[in-house]
C-alpha cells in the first residue's frame, strides 16, 4: 500500500482565509421612515408586554398575610 504525500491538495482553500479584497462592499441602504416606525412600535410592544406582565404578576408574588388572617379569625369563632 503506497502513501501519497501531498502538502495541501487544495492550496487555494488554505489561502482563502488570508485573502483580502480591495473592493469595498456597497453601503447599506438607509431604513425608510416606515421601517423605523415599525421597529419602534415593535420595541414598544415588547416593552409594554413585559411591563404589563410584571404589573399583573405582582399580586401573585406578594407575600401578604391577608387570607391567612381571615381564615384564623373564622376558625376562632
Amino acid at each position: 500500500m503506497s502513501v501519497r504525500r501531498e502538502s495541501v491538495p487544495f492550496a487555494f482553500v488554505a489561502e482563502a482565509d488570508r485573502f483580502r479584497s480591495n473592493v469595498t462592499p456597497p453601503p447599506r441602504p438607509r431604513p425608510t421612515p416606515g421601517q423605523i416606525a415599525g421597529r419602534c412600535l415593535l420595541g414598544l410592544t415588547v416593552v409594554a408586554g413585559l411591563v404589563g406582565s410584571l404589573i399583573l404578576g405582582m399580586p401573585a408574588l406578594s407575600a401578604d398575610d391577608g387570607p391567612a388572617q381571615t381564615q384564623q379569625a373564622a376558625q376562632s369563632r
